[in-house]
């Protein structure tokens, strides 16, 4: 039984300590800004501390922070914020210079308010002009008795001696659970405009109604799941104020992790939701068009590249650049044609190059079950030990299968090298060995046209990919292992 704490509503307030390590770096102190009607500002006074530097920081995602203003206290401890534009909604810091964490609010369409605090009790500020963190305020004090009574039943309940003493404490966190979500629901039904509901509404998960009887009598047990797949991002507005808390990343990670399936056509079909419903918010949107970017362009999962490549493909190519510096543009572009021509199910790129002796050969010439193609380097300490390993299992295995081996050295400046490796460790029988010559090399460069390095995104020793009897991508980026398992699920799905 799930009884983990709402606690982990993660508004973790007024709990002062060391950020040591923190991701965020110091502001510099700058000239004070001209405020306005519609800019903001937001007066401090804050015990004892005098003629030190205080900072506003602002949750950016979950466990990071980004500096939004800086405010030099004077004798009476007092200081401001302000500016003449709005800050972006979302749970703000007050932070010491000495990097300790004071105290969170919210920060609101209204932005003109007032904050009076003392380092000895930085969970009780008093905020005033600010309704939205009035409520938050009351909330807060509510929920710090509740919160320590149920953590200190959570941390009794791996000591239960009987199951009658488990049993007991279960129901007092689900009941201390209870008490705080309607105090929570009380909240969003009194103040449904306030940001601390919709805040709610994003963190709360569904709850799954009693699973409904079949017909013949049986039950679903996958009901619940679908349910909570369904329902996961019920009342929740992809708005830009969620983007500046540590609640909203972790639900979306929790997400794609559990009710999201792997394959990447039912990712893309999410990511393309989420990114049509946060289009006019535009933070939002820069944010998730950056995490799907970040997190697909180099999955660690086989096949996930293609996210990547309709993110390129459907957003990158089509102007959205303005979230990238130039350095990541650069980078973000060269990877996406790179990967952009390699994808799961494709048919592989022609490639027609020299083999040992000088002969032109093509990829497509090799008629074949399967093709196994081998991008590796004879002077590489990582290939010395893998093309053996594959000529061992070819020869073993592969070879009835019907597979064949198309081996492009990477380097046309070793070929002696070359030749010595293939003659050494017998690498001829189902082997087709060659390479782009120099000449070739610099004439594709000459006339713009993409090379082999591009085509099948190569950036290490040795790449390998496996082709079908069309030359179809079937598998990519495996070491012989994970293409044997490969092979051995094709080979069950055709016997089915």
């Amino acid at each position: 039984m799930r009884t983990a704490l709402l606690l982990s509503l993660v508004f973790t307030v007024g709990i002062a300590h060391a950020q040591n390590g923190t991701k965020s770096t110091s502001a510099k102190p700058g000239a004070a800004k001209t405020a306005s009607a519609q800019g903001y500002e937001i007066k401090l006074k804050l015990t004892p501390l005098k003629n030190q530097w205080v900072y506003l920081y602002n949750w950016y995602g979950d466990k990071k922070y980004q500096v939004a203003d800086s405010a030099r206290l004077n004798e009476k401890s007092e200081g401001v914020f302000k500016g003449n534009k709005k800050l972006h909604g979302g749970i703000y810091l007050a932070v010491t210079q000495n990097r300790v964490r004071m105290f969170e609010f919210l920060m609101d369409a209204h932005q003109h308010f007032s904050i009076v605090a003392d380092t000895t009790a930085p969970e009780q500020p008093i905020i005033t002009g600010s309704k939205d963190n009035t409520i938050y305020q009351e909330y807060s004090k509510f929920l710090q008795p509740v919160a320590i009574k149920l953590n200190s039943l959570q941390q009794q309940l791996p000591a239960a001696r009987t199951k009658e003493d488990s049993s007991a404490i279960i129901k007092a966190i689900e009941a201390g659970n209870k008490t705080m979500q309607d105090y929570r629901e009380n909240i969003m039904k009194m103040h449904p405009d306030a940001m601390i509901t919709a805040f709610f509404n994003a963190m709360k998960k569904p709850d799954v109604p009693a699973v409904p009887t079949r017909a013949d009598g049986t039950q679903d047990s996958a009901y619940p799941y679908r349910y909570v797949q369904q329902h996961y991002w019920d009342d929740v507005e992809f708005a830009d104020r969620l983007v500046r808390t540590p609640f909203f990343e972790p639900k979306l990670d929790e997400y794609f992790k559990y009710y999201v399936s792997p394959d990447p056509d039912s990712i893309i079909r999410e990511v393309k939701t989420m990114l049509l419903s946060s289009r006019a918010e535009k933070e939002m949107y820069r944010y998730l068009l950056a995490k799907f970017t970040n997190k697909y362009m180099s999955s660690d999962i086989m096949g996930q590249d293609k996210v990547f490549v309709y993110l390129f493909e459907n957003h990158y190519l089509k102007g959205d650049t303005t979230i990238l510096s130039e350095k990541d543009k650069e980078t973000v572009f060269k990877r996406g044609w790179s990967l952009i021509a390699n994808i799961l199910g494709k048919e592989a790129a022609p490639m027609v190059m020299n083999d040992t002796i000088g002969k032109q050969v093509g990829l497509y010439d090799l008629k074949a079950a399967y093709t196994l193609v081998v991008f590796w380097d004879p002077n590489c300490g990582h290939c010395k030990t893998e093309i053996p390993r594959v000529d061992s299992i070819y020869r073993a295995k592969w070879k009835a299968l019907g597979l064949k081996i198309f081996a492009v050295n990477v380097e046309d400046g070793a070929l002696p090298a070359w030749k010595e490796f293939i003659n050494k460790h017998d690498l001829k029988n189902g082997w087709t060995h060659v390479y782009e010559p120099k000449a070739v090399k610099h004439a594709q460069e000459a006339a713009g046209v993409a090379n082999f390095r591009q085509l099948y995104d190569v950036y290490k020793t040795p790449t390998l990919y496996l082709l079908d009897g069309q030359k179809r991508i079937i598998a990519k980026h495996l070491d012989v292992f994970g293409f044997d398992q490969v092979l051995n699920a094709r080979l069950k799905q055709q016997t089915k």
